[in-house]
């Protein structure tokens, strides 16, 4: 203890005695171990730690399974599997739901929500905050004018510890408040939105045929997840059986809760970004390492006196360890403080919905003890390399060298070895980059299908209880859209179950008139669906390709007509007309979520591909909303202005007709087209702040070793140029061993950079994990940064005063 408490106070002595190499490690330090507290909070949060509910490992989400894929559920499978099932305590449906809340003398608020099966909130296991859950009586018809807030909206209504039992004016409706959840969970993540009302099915909502619906259970004691599966295969089965028409060819996923509504995509890209980091805080110990065996070496005589005083290598180790941990420990308490901010700017640029609402983004214990660990790892690396060296000086070697810093060529090649690996590492990441940067360039140039200009958008949460009659619907809608284009500016308007960019609305199967016949119904492809008005394709500026568009004499009592866009035609309709063929779909009844029979719709016209989602491109089939009118719509309007300083007049227009509807999300279409970015643009963000770091501390690494191999170098070089050498030869000497250096590490970089494009690939848009360009250029952007780094000590070598140096020496 004694001997550590010795090395201790002699290593802060050494600190303080040496400011500037000091600084240089702590803010190192601080940058590598800052990013890796920043990323790893949000792995930590996301992947690792346990769920905010009790026995959280009981809570599995159950999805209806077509073919390979996940699909919500039908109503009438939920109650079935709800009745047949022996695995589960019990299984709780729910969807998410657009409202409006009235105030007196006031204009409507837009209130996201979730419509919840009774039990819901017991079942997720969480204490109420105020009040009660959902009774299973309110669960029926008639009887579920209740309402349960959420925390946060809780407290923007005045955080009233009295509002059970108060009412509140839902969807034209009194709605009785029963219930306020806990802060937290709830509030994060904008999922839950503000509200949650019962769910209460009517007649025809029961049914196998229209899947609208999010299901999960908890799982009773003792059983696991395949065994519930197994008996969910089982249950479906039995279902299919039953209902042959509509659930043959269906089955069920079980799947745990935790994180299973976010991408694969997504969590392999967190454990990416752990992994660059993880590169960052390497090339920042690869720095400091450097760093400090230059010390060691400028200290030789001092170890060798030390040594021939009696000291052994173990004990020189010791205290130039405790030297490396020192600052490591005093580094990682800084990185705390800029990992506090860095996750600070990443929780202001994540897109919203980007974490599940489980996630709570805070720096806590297990956070903490990976920062000290990351710590501890990072003294020992950097500490380890330049103790050994110093350690296994012989004292009459050194002692002989006259004072002069050792030129030990084995130490020399120590550093310039952990300076190829720093630029290897930093080619890696920079190729990341690269890739990402590429990848973004990709998806922000693809034709979209539409134009973006002068267009707002918005929904219209049109309430549940409104009449469901298609001609009232019509009716509704040509006197809103009327009253929309009678505002000055306004070029046009169309309303739609879908807009561009955010889907027609639906997905449906559907067969090919006259073509091939399935027996089994959940063999049929399927397509994007959607209902238009026929100011759609002008409003959006889609072009058409072939035939007509919709008109307003294409009614409800006219020939069903549809478009289908190019990709329909490609997938599809090879080699045939398609304005000869005809599409059979199941009929959708407006408000009710039931499927009719099949209808057959005649195509008149083949419209330019529009991107709903901007990585695929899917079948789309368009139909007159006139024919089929939708309870809620998107609206889309084209103004002669900027469409945003709009919004007010156009709201205006919308209560004019009807008052009691908010708007919901309004928006113009580059917002929309930028929030559709936003994922990526944030993946992009981080990559290459992560990556500029990493070549920041690359170029002061080479930066460091050419600086000190010049001072190494001064006896030499001053004898170079008193035998003639001019000052450019030396200047070319000096980068060509900077650039020898980089263009090493370089190459054994490429090896890294080529399996962090396959780990990419699957976040990746038209960019391959070989993608030479990108490559290319952030090599260029390597090689440049290290020319500089060298540049600079080669000027300052091709400066020296050859006569003074060699008088001196």
């Amino acid at each position: 203890m004694s001997m550590l408490l010795r090395n201790l106070r002699f290593s802060l002595r050494m600190l303080l005695r040496n400011p500037g190499i000091t600084l240089t490690v702590l803010l190192t330090l601080a940058l590598g171990v800052g990013a890796n507290t920043a990323i790893f909070t949000v792995d930590y949060a996301t992947m690792l730690q346990p769920l905010p509910y009790p026995n959280a490992d009981q809570l599995m989400v159950v999805w209806s399974k077509i073919q390979t894929y996940h699909n919500v559920v039908a109503a009438g499978d939920y109650t079935d599997w709800k009745r047949e099932n022996t695995s589960f305590q019990d299984l709780v449906a729910w969807t998410g739901g657009t409202f409006n809340l009235a105030a007196s003398g006031e204009q409507p608020e837009k209130l996201d929500g979730r419509y919840v099966a009774p039990g819901f909130f017991k079942l997720l296991g969480l204490p109420m905050f105020l009040g009660r859950d959902f009774l299973p009586e309110e669960g029926e018809l008639g009887r579920d004018k209740e309402v349960i807030l959420t925390h946060k909206f809780w407290m923007r209504q005045g955080s009233n510890m009295h509002i059970i039992g108060t009412t509140l004016r839902i969807d034209d409706a009194p709605h009785t408040v029963v219930g306020v959840l806990p802060a937290g969970v709830y509030d994060r993540g904008g999922g839950w939105g503000d509200i949650a009302v019962p769910l209460a099915f009517t007649p025809d909502q029961v049914n196998h045929d229209f899947h609208w619906l999010l299901v999960m259970g908890r799982l009773k004691p003792g059983v696991t997840q395949k065994q519930a599966q197994e008996e969910m295969d089982r249950v479906t089965q039995h279902i299919a059986q039953v209902y042959p028409k509509s659930d043959q060819g269906w089955g069920a996923f079980v799947e745990p809760l935790r994180n299973d509504f976010m991408p694969k995509e997504e969590i392999r890209t967190l454990w990416m970004l752990l992994g660059a980091v993880a590169f960052v805080l390497l090339i920042a110990c690869v720095n400091v390492a450097n760093l400090l065996l230059a010390r060691s070496m400028a200290r030789q005589k001092e170890m060798a006196v030390r040594a021939s005083l009696g000291a052994s290598a173990i004990t020189i180790f010791g205290q130039l360890l405790t030297e490396s941990l020192l600052p490591a420990i005093a580094g990682g308490a800084l990185g705390v403080g800029v990992g506090y901010g860095m996750l600070r700017g990443l929780i202001a640029v994540m897109p919203p919905g980007t974490l599940s609402s489980e996630a709570e983004l805070s720096l806590n214990i297990p956070i903490l003890l990976f920062t000290l660990a990351a710590t501890t790892l990072a003294g020992l690396l950097f500490g380890c390399v330049p103790a050994w060296s110093a350690s296994q000086i012989d004292p009459a070697e050194a002692l002989k060298e006259g004072g002069r810093s050792g030129t030990g060529v084995g130490r020399n090649r120590l550093r310039r070895a952990l300076v190829i690996g720093e630029f290897a590492l930093a080619l890696a990441l920079l190729a990341g980059a690269g890739l990402a940067i590429h990848s973004f360039w990709n998806l922000s140039r693809q034709d979209l299908g539409v134009s973006t200009d002068h267009i707002l958008t918005f929904w219209l949460p049109v309430p549940e209880s409104r009449p469901k009659d298609p001609e009232k619907i019509t009716a509704y809608y040509r006197q809103l859209l009327a009253s929309i284009a009678a505002v000055p500016g306004v070029q046009s308007a169309s309303a739609g179950s879908g807009m561009p960019l955010m889907g027609a609305g639906f997905g449906m199967p559907f067969t090919i008139a006259g073509g091939q016949t399935f027996s089994d119904p959940s063999q049929r492809p399927g397509a994007s669906f959607g209902m238009v008005t026929p100011d759609y394709f002008k409003t959006y500026g889609i072009r058409l390709v072939k035939g007509r568009t919709f008109s307003g004499q294409d009614t409800a009592t006219s020939v069903r007509v549809a478009m289908v866009n190019e990709e329909f035609v490609k997938k599809f309709l090879q080699g045939k007309d398609p304005l000869r063929q005809g599409v059979m779909v199941e009929q959708l009844i407006p408000g009710v979520t039931k499927l009719g029979p099949p209808i057959e719709w005649q195509i008149v016209g083949v419209f330019h591909n529009v991107r709903d989602n901007l990585r695929e491109q899917r079948g789309e089939i368009l139909i007159p909303f006139w024919q089929i009118p939708w309870v809620s719509a998107g609206i889309g309007v084209r103004t002669a202005e900027d469409p945003a300083a709009m919004t007010k007049s156009i709201a205006a227009a919308v209560h004019a007709v009807d008052p009691l509807v908010a708007l919901d999300n309004p928006r113009t279409m580059e917002q929309v087209r930028d929030d559709k970015l936003a994922g990526d643009r944030f993946t992009l963000i981080l990559f290459g702040t992560f990556a500029v770091i990493a070549l920041l501390l690359a170029a002061v690494g080479i930066y460091g070793v050419m600086t000190f191999s010049v001072e190494q170098r001064s006896h030499e070089i001053a004898l170079r140029m008193a035998l003639g050498a001019t000052r450019a030869r030396v200047v070319t000497l000096i980068v060509r061993e900077g650039l020898t250096l980089a263009a090493i590490g370089l190459g054994a970089g490429l090896i890294g950079a080529y399996f962090i494009g396959r780990a990419m690939q699957s976040s990746l848009y038209g960019v391959s994990a070989l993608d030479f360009r990108a490559f290319l250029a952030v090599g260029v952007v390597l090689l440049a940064t290290a020319l500089l780094a060298c540049y600079l000590p080669a000027l300052r070598a091709a400066s020296t005063e050859p006569m003074k140096v060699l008088r001196t020496e």
